[in-house]
């Protein structure tokens, strides 16, 4: 029971830095999910896949999300 009491504020910390890292890797793997869907974008339209204007349509789309992930984090 005392040990409880005594660790208590240290648990709490913990789990905040658990919680943090939680949120930072989040973030961190949509952003590289948004890089990795316009790298796949670029290869497709290299590729011939897509049409040009398919490729602006989507383009900005994934370059707004992005915008809105660096917007979210200032």
């Amino acid at each position: 029971m005392i040990w409880q009491l005594l660790t208590a504020p240290l648990d709490g910390l913990v789990w905040i830095a658990e919680q943090i890292e939680e949120r930072a890797t989040e973030e961190l793997e949509q952003q590289e999910n948004l890089q990795k869907r316009l790298t796949t974008l670029q290869l497709r339209f290299d590729l011939g896949d897509i049409s040009e204007e398919d490729f602006v349509v989507q383009e900005q789309e994934i370059l707004e999300a992005m915008e809105a992930e660096i917007n979210e984090q200032a």
